[in-house]
């Protein structure tokens, strides 16, 4: 449509009265001419036929007006669509005063932490099963927050100065299998605990030895009043026979105390693995509870971008209601019934896409997000 906004400019005519003509907003106008990119109403046919109208009206060639195909492949979408990792431009630091974009940065304290009723429900029982014992599996969609919740986890137990060991294997390689990568065995898991809790002393080669190794400094630690909370992450990357032996860590006692807490964290794929129907597992399901990390609520997703704000600037400064209720449209999909099908508000989408929205903003001159932005990113 850049051809119409050359004939409007030639002919001094401002887009603003365009807007006018087809009742829609500026910005609408704006992504209209500019991208060729359309509101989800009126239909797309109905607007070229306005702006056909409009430039007739204006006595504006109308043989200068190239065929406007209609297609409306977005209005006709069946899923919320995600972005790609959003940056936030120069132009957007600028117009929107924020410097640092807060809305993909990382958490750097408990401060800036959102807890909806559900996160607050997953920190608890991850805190729990590091104080008193435990084994859990939190699950969650990619971008869900649930290393946040980790870094949160460690970094409450130190500023409480609780007495909690936590021990991380490394899993930068970890794959469920030897071919698409490393499997992280128990003999990993066992030289992990070890270094954690007597980094000086040489573990033994012998399998047995150095398992009652471990189990030795497990007591030692214990009688000193420790905790110990075993923590891996990518879980759902573990091979089966890993979790099972999991089950044997779990079971480690000094009389009737439980030494090690254990605490997975991976992706939904790790709730299917640890399934009842899955006979292979079972002793470890019997024994694992999961914890999932739900979507955030579309009732609680202003205040969680107030949040992320903090103090840096008011939430209606950076987008208005309408903007904030067509995130909730665009991430969320669901039936005749108006129930949820499928969710993606999911701290890393939502981020990602008031990125975008800032950036398209900023380049129209728009001051603030509103629904016409967010429906066009």
């Amino acid at each position: 449509m850049q051809h119409v906004k050359q004939l409007l400019k030639t002919n001094g005519i401002s887009q603003r009265k365009l807007s006018e003509h087809l009742d829609l907003s500026p910005a609408s106008v704006n992504l209209i001419l500019n991208h060729d990119q359309y509101p989800k109403a009126p239909s797309k046919s109905i607007i070229n036929e306005g702006i056909s109208q409009f430039l007739a009206k204006h006595s504006i060639a109308l043989d200068l007006l190239e065929p406007l195909t209609i297609t409306d492949d977005y209005n006709d979408k069946e899923n919320p669509m995600l972005l790609r990792k959003q940056t936030l431009t120069d132009a957007a630091r600028k117009q929107f005063k924020l410097f640092i974009n807060p809305f993909t940065s990382d958490i750097r304290s408990a401060d800036e932490l959102y807890q909806s009723n559900d996160t607050a429900y997953v920190r608890a029982a991850m805190h729990h099963t590091a104080k008193h014992g435990g084994f859990i599996a939190v699950t969650g969609e990619s971008g869900a927050g649930k290393t946040t919740l980790k870094r949160d986890l460690i970094d409450r137990l130190k500023r409480e100065n609780q007495s909690v060991i936590t021990i991380e294997p490394y899993v930068l390689a970890a794959e469920d299998n030897d071919i698409k990568g490393k499997t992280l065995k128990a003999a990993h898991i066992a030289e992990a605990i070890f270094n954690a809790l007597s980094p000086l002393e040489h573990i033994k080669r012998s399998p047995e030895a150095r398992f009652r190794q471990v189990h030795n400094v497990l007591k030692e630690s214990h009688k000193a009043g420790n905790s110990h909370v075993l923590i891996i992450e990518e879980a759902h990357s573990l091979p089966i026979p890993t979790l099972k032996h999991l089950k044997r860590f779990f079971e480690l006692e000094d009389g009737y105390d439980k030494l090690l807490g254990i605490i997975l964290i991976g992706q939904n794929e790790l709730g299917l693995k640890l399934s009842e129907q899955n006979p292979a597992i079972r002793e470890v399901v019997q024994r694992c509870e999961i914890v999932t990390l739900e979507p955030i609520a579309p009732a609680e997703l202003s205040g969680y971008l107030a949040k992320r704000l903090s103090k840096q600037t008011s939430l209606d400064s950076i987008i208005d209601e309408s903007g904030i209720d067509a995130m909730v449209s665009r991430l969320v999909r669901t039936d005749s019934k108006g129930r949820v099908v499928q969710s993606l508000l999911y701290p890393l989408a939502v981020g990602n896409l008031v990125t975008g929205a800032m950036n398209m903003a900023a380049s129209l001159g728009v001051p603030t997000i509103t629904r016409d932005i967010i429906m066009n990113v």
